[in-house]
């Protein structure tokens, strides 16, 4: 069974963006990861290039709200903010 975990920031556009796709990479498919803002805003292309150097690609991610979800009824084992 995997685990369900959101990571959370302001703006869904750096921090929780990061956290998900390494969480993805190293997680495999021991783990369902999402990430969502309080206020989201654009993601930042910063750390879309500096993702790149590492080897992942979130340059197609959107940012997302965590009021949305919860509003959806979604439920997570770990919400890391």
């Amino acid at each position: 069974m995997f685990k369900k975990i959101l990571f959370v920031c302001v703006h869904n556009s750096a921090r929780s963006q990061m956290a998900e796709a390494f969480a993805k990479k190293y997680g495999g498919d021991k783990v369902f990861v999402e990430s969502a803002g309080l206020e989201p805003g654009e993601l930042n292309q910063d750390v879309v290039k500096v993702m790149a150097e590492k080897g992942i690609d979130i340059s197609g991610n959107k940012t997302k709200s965590v009021f949305d979800f919860f509003k959806e009824g979604r439920t997570y084992n770990y919400v890391i903010a």
